[in-house]
């Protein structure tokens, strides 16, 4: 995947600078190359990275790569989306959802 002007791929050593310190929320994708509905989600969040962009940040986090901050989120099932705002997290999605219900998690925090 091909990180856009608003979506970066961030690894654990990455997560607080990118997503715990960022100045507008951060909607993360906790993801794997071999999860079907991860690869359905992809190109939808993608498109809202897009919408959004200069108002939510988005990233993607890799958990066979990057096993620690899935863990210290309790993430159990990919795809899980979470939501951070001032360093917390403030929503949360587990599974493929729709874009309409992504879409209303990122107008929660605006």
């Amino acid at each position: 995947m091909a990180e856009g002007k608003n979506l970066v791929n961030v690894t654990d050593d990455s997560f607080k600078k990118e997503v715990l310190d960022s100045e507008i929320p951060t909607f993360v994708d906790f993801w794997a190359s071999w999860c079907g509905p991860c690869r359905m989600i992809g190109p939808v969040f993608e498109e809202l990275s897009n919408e959004y962009a200069g108002k939510v940040k988005f990233a993607k986090v890799n958990v066979d790569e990057n096993p620690k901050t899935p863990s210290n989120y309790g993430v159990r099932g990919i795809p899980t989306l979470i939501m951070f705002k001032g360093g917390k997290s403030v929503d949360q999605i587990v599974g493929a959802a729709p874009k309409s219900q992504l879409d209303s998690a990122v107008k929660k925090v605006l």
